[in-house]
């Protein structure tokens, strides 16, 4: 993968970086942002990926999230993948049309269905292209299918659920049962890999959960049918925002941390 660096800080004694490619998998350009610690100058380092949600650019989560500190504390490098730059340059009809559908869609699927099946293949962009090994998924839906789907590879830590019924079917068509291989609550149900760890925090006054679109009551349920350890945390007056990421991000990092530096 040839990488083109695009920007370099100094931050929290370690190095923020950009870089953008060209994705094989996505047949465009690709951004995503890597933060190396002190510790990466003398000496290898865990990785940990953050895949991010709908709409988010790579330079959401390192200017909002307060992720550095912790990462350069417990010697972690952190990539955090863009989604919103899928399909740059491909000129896909009604790529923008929606928030939730098509340039800034963060789901982690790969389509069935035109006009996205050719270019949105964003499970395996993430799971092929971009990890390599001695690496844990952070972020939302997309990490727990990372880790649910091969069998115990991954631990997964997660803040966010969301179902969505619109990227099914816009993604994956009308036949319900392929929706099933990218649907965390049903691989959790039939689950039968290598112990996971999961820590989940939710923010209770979030409008996503107020509207029924997140369902963590149907995935803490899935996990209790097959004893997958999960600590489920709905924390009161926070809603689906960066504010509530960088409220909780230390201890999460922390969880990842404590497998990372085995």
């Amino acid at each position: 993968m040839a990488l083109t660096q695009v920007s370099s800080n100094k931050r929290c004694d370690g190095y923020q970086k950009v870089f953008e490619h060209d994705s094989s998998e996505l047949k465009c350009k690709m951004k995503f942002a890597i933060y190396l610690p002190p510790k990466a100058e003398s000496s290898k380092c865990p990785v940990l990926y953050s895949l991010s949600g709908l709409s988010c650019t790579e330079q959401n989560f390192i200017t909002k999230a307060g992720s550095q500190q912790a990462a350069s504390e417990h010697g972690i490098i952190y990539i955090n993948i863009s989604t919103f730059t899928v399909y740059s340059g491909c000129n896909i009809e009604g790529e923008d049309e929606s928030w939730d559908l098509g340039t800034g869609a963060g789901f982690y699927v790969n389509a069935t269905q035109e006009p996205w099946k050719t270019n949105y293949h964003m499970y395996s962009y993430v799971t092929e292209e971009v990890y390599v090994s001695l690496v844990t998924p952070w972020g939302g839906h997309g990490a727990l299918i990372c880790a649910l789907k091969n069998l115990g590879k991954y631990k997964a830590c997660i803040y966010l659920t969301l179902h969505r019924l619109k990227l099914f079917s816009g993604y994956l068509g009308p036949d319900k049962s392929t929706w099933e291989l990218y649907d965390a609550t049903v691989l959790a149900e039939s689950y039968s890999g290598p112990e996971l760890d999961i820590l989940i925090d939710q923010g209770r006054d979030g409008l996503f959960l107020s509207s029924s679109q997140l369902r963590p009551d149907n995935l803490i349920a899935a996990f209790s049918k097959q004893k997958i350890p999960v600590v489920f945390r709905l924390q009161q007056g926070y809603d689906h925002s960066y504010y509530f990421i960088f409220s909780f991000i230390i201890d999460h990092i922390k969880h990842h941390a404590k497998y990372l530096n085995a």
